[in-house]
């Protein structure tokens, strides 16, 4: 796959279009639970659409569904039937197609939320893709990982790390994962949740609600 497939795809001036969020992250650090959680908190007050990412399965989308927190037909899937990052990072045609198709059959919208397959810590979205970039962690990684630091967790416009529940368990220093995120992030955002506990994701759906409503769009209240 090239990494210039994208050039077809002309999106519109951000006024009139919605704010996409790409949520990246490892496999397991609750990067589906987070969307989850975001549409239930948010589905009342702003108009979304949800694009997903697995390898070779629809089963982030699936579980979406299943979990009745939109709509099913605003939820899609992208099979990219390779590494995670090349289709959001590389060769953003599919993503771009999928939002873009919510966008002409359910718009306006104000957000449409992209999540990546799961991958390493050099994850980022094209910017062609994502206005907006959530990355996240989870404790069981040790309280290590966040100053191993990586294009993810280093430039994301937020930090997630999530699980802080299980920190007890696995020893892991939730000031230390602070200081060391603040480290390698600067005054870059980092909230520590835990969804599990908070199925709201209250914090990160306040962060998300601000980055959506200052968004240049057209005004439209939910429907």
């Amino acid at each position: 796959m090239g990494a210039n497939h994208d050039d077809h795809h002309h999106a519109p001036a951000h006024h009139g279009r919605a704010l996409r969020l790409g949520v990246g992250g490892p496999v397991g650090s609750g990067k589906t639970a987070l969307v989850a959680a975001l549409c239930r908190t948010l589905g009342g007050s702003l108009r979304l659409g949800v694009v997903t990412n697995d390898i070779y399965t629809t089963e982030d989308a699936d579980f979406l569904r299943r979990a009745g927190v939109l709509d099913q037909e605003r939820i899609l899937a992208v099979e990219t039937g390779c590494c995670p990052h090349t289709a959001i990072r590389d060769d953003i045609a599919a993503n771009l197609d999928a939002v873009e198709t919510l966008e002409d059959r359910f718009g306006p919208l104000d957000l449409v939320i992209v999540e990546s397959g799961g991958d390493n810590l050099t994850a980022t979205f094209s910017r062609g893709l994502a206005d907006r970039q959530i990355f996240v962690l989870d404790v069981s990684g040790g309280d290590k990982v966040p100053r191993k630091g990586g294009p993810g967790v280093t430039s994301a416009d937020l930090l997630v790390i999530n699980k802080i529940d299980l920190a007890p368990l696995v020893d892991a220093d939730l000031d230390v994962m602070a200081r060391d995120a603040a480290a390698v992030r600067g005054d870059r955002p980092v909230l520590f949740t835990s969804i599990r506990q908070d199925p709201s994701a209250s914090a990160v759906a306040a962060w998300v609600s601000e980055q959506a409503l200052s968004w240049p769009h057209e005004p439209v209240s939910a429907a």
